[in-house]
């Protein structure tokens, strides 16, 4: 199918409304968990950064288990009603989270039960992003598919540079309001969506019936593929380093630096606009000359150089170019990877192994959170940054050695053998 202008702008703003509700939340969490330790509970101050990876995790639990689901019912159903369900299920959820601010008088546990519960909901509708990907493997051909996934990245970071920015000023207001603000918009993008955005894929192209609903089964399938397993493989260990970067960072920056929400914020939004500029603009010319085996290696060799850059600054300036080179080589090799591993697989099963490779990042996004809460509670604010530098070292370490191949040549990975492609579809 042509690529359809019309359509990925649609997917563009939908995709950018619904990060930039995440990126108006994501930086208020610790201090959501201090205003809590002010009812009094000693077990949270010992436990902050546990806690806070919790609340993460918990949103990607739940992401984990639905959204292989939400991937196989795009197959069926179409992509159009899977997004729109999924962006309505996240504006609820900040409504949520908006609200568990007014609930201290009820004491700690009852806010902390409401903001779980909130993180829980947008993690059940949180394939937004898989379908989103594979609306986009519908409408491009394979030799734009990496500019494609790069447009989703630069939604991604077009919202997490405008979120933060909009939530350090609006909790001037209250804490509540950037999470309202936020509610506001993505119920916006629901009726956009509902009015402009088209289906892409045609009733003749959809699956025949309901793929299986058990997540841990559509897993081993997608990790069953060996096309894909040493690009699975590395996508694993680069999310795990940068989700707990991810949801440890805020905690971080006020521990060693001091910052406040309005200063957490700022950071979150120089790392968005990195983000934009690569992977909306440098990803499409660099993609074609480099080839994407190359950008995904030296994507990954960048961000182990900003790791070790983030554990070792000695002053709260010097994050900003330590993060703008992880946004660099998140940039590089994060539309990549996804990429190569759409190219696969045949184009009825996009939609299964997309969701499947999401299933796989939800996971690392539980794990990555509460391992590096609790190293950051066990050992000092470094200690999940140097374990992320030695993660990600490896995980290049791994897809040079699986692309070896095709690295010399510094072309694109040719689309996978049908049997590998029928083995997703059929699970």
């Amino acid at each position: 199918m042509k690529s359809n202008r019309a359509s990925l702008t649609f997917i563009f703003l939908t995709v950018f409304i619904d990060l930039l509700g995440v990126g108006i939340v994501l930086p208020l969490l610790p201090f959501y968990v201090k205003l809590i330790e002010e009812t009094g509970t000693p077990w949270l101050a010992a436990n902050h950064a546990l806690i806070v990876g919790a609340l993460t995790a918990s949103y990607s639990l739940f992401q984990f288990l639905f959204a292989p689901i939400l991937g196989g019912l795009s197959d069926r159903f179409g992509r159009r009603p899977v997004l729109l369900l999924s962006l309505l299920g996240a504006a609820f959820s900040y409504v949520l989270f908006g609200l568990a601010d007014s609930l201290r008088g009820f004491g700690a546990e009852a806010v902390l039960a409401v903001l779980f519960v909130s993180r829980i909901i947008a993690g059940i509708t949180g394939g937004s992003i898989s379908a989103a990907q594979a609306y986009i493997a519908d409408v491009t051909p394979p030799e734009e598919r990496a500019r494609g996934m790069g447009l989703i990245g630069a939604a991604f970071g077009l919202g997490f540079m405008l979120g933060p920015a909009m939530g350090g000023l609006l909790s001037l207001v209250s804490l509540s309001t950037p999470a309202f603000v936020a509610a506001a918009l993505v119920f916006a993008s629901v009726v956009f969506g509902y009015f402009r955005l088209p289906e892409s894929l045609p009733v003749e192209q959809r699956a025949q019936q309901l793929q299986s609903i058990n997540p841990f089964k559509r897993l081993y399938a997608v990790i069953g593929l060996e096309a894909i397993r040493p690009l699975l493989l590395g996508m694993v260990m680069l999310n795990f380093a940068f989700a707990g970067l991810q949801s440890n960072f805020a905690v971080f920056a006020n521990t060693r630096f001091g910052f406040g929400p309005t200063d957490i914020a700022f950071v979150f939004a120089f790392i968005g606009l990195v983000a934009v500029v690569m992977q909306g603009f440098l990803i499409r010319r660099l993609a074609p000359r480099f080839g994407e085996a190359r950008l995904a290696v030296s994507g990954l060799t960048l961000m182990a150089l900003a790791f070790g850059m983030i554990a070792f600054v000695p002053a709260g300036w010097m994050l900003y170019p330590a993060t703008a080179v992880l946004a660099i080589g998140s940039g590089m090799a994060t539309p990549s990877l996804t990429s190569l591993i759409s190219r696969r697989v045949s184009p009825q099963a996009q939609g299964s192994a997309l969701g499947g490779v999401q299933s796989l990042n939800s996971l690392m996004m539980v794990v990555g959170p509460l391992f590096a809460g609790a190293m950051f509670d066990a050992f000092g604010p470094v200690a999940p940054y140097l374990s992320g530098l030695l993660v990600v070292t490896g995980a290049a370490g791994v897809l040079t050695l699986g692309l070896w191949p095709v690295l010399g040549q510094g072309v694109p990975v040719e689309q996978g053998a049908p049997v590998e492609a029928e083995r997703v579809a059929a699970q």
